[in-house]
């Protein structure tokens, strides 16, 4: 089984998540369906239908976050230095538009890009893998090729 990287305030961000979803939305869900069957002939009941698909959905989502969770590598980055690895906090500059952006590398399953949680197997990630402060990487994109450097790496 693959283990899978991912930082200890990825975990607490997926146990939260995966308690709201067994502790409030499960059991909303199940008074939804028997307040909908309630109502008589299931065949047409949109909310019954609907209540029934988001359940399908949660339920879907506990098991995808239980399976992460079983299958889960804590890593401490705070622990970790050097280069560019997993749990960095990497400063770069686009070398094109002089655009400064922080990213820390995560695992896919607590990649946000917007909160700046950059996904270990994204392109970006991969080429800064493996490299140091003052260093050029050059990633492909479908916009075309993107220059950077690396401006300053923290493990936090």
């Amino acid at each position: 089984m693959e283990k899978l990287p991912l930082t200890r305030a990825g975990q607490q961000m997926l146990d939260t998540e995966l308690k709201q979803l067994k502790s409030a939305e499960r059991p909303a869900i199940i008074r939804a369906i028997a307040e909908a069957r309630e109502h008589g002939d299931l065949s047409e009941n949109a909310e019954y239908h609907a209540a029934r698909e988001k359940q399908s959905f949660v339920e879907g989502r506990i098991k995808e976050i239980e399976s992460i969770l079983a299958r889960a590598e804590i890593i401490d980055p705070a622990k970790l230095s050097g280069s560019v690895k997993f749990g960095a906090t990497v400063t770069v500059v686009d070398e094109d538009t002089d655009e400064e952006r922080t990213f820390q590398i995560v695992g896919e399953a607590e990649a946000d890009l917007e909160k700046g949680l950059l996904n270990l197997k994204s392109p970006l990630a991969r080429a800064l893998i493996g490299k140091d402060e003052g260093d050029s990487v050059e990633v492909r994109t479908p916009g075309g090729a993107r220059h950077y450097e690396i401006l300053a790496i923290r493990f936090k």
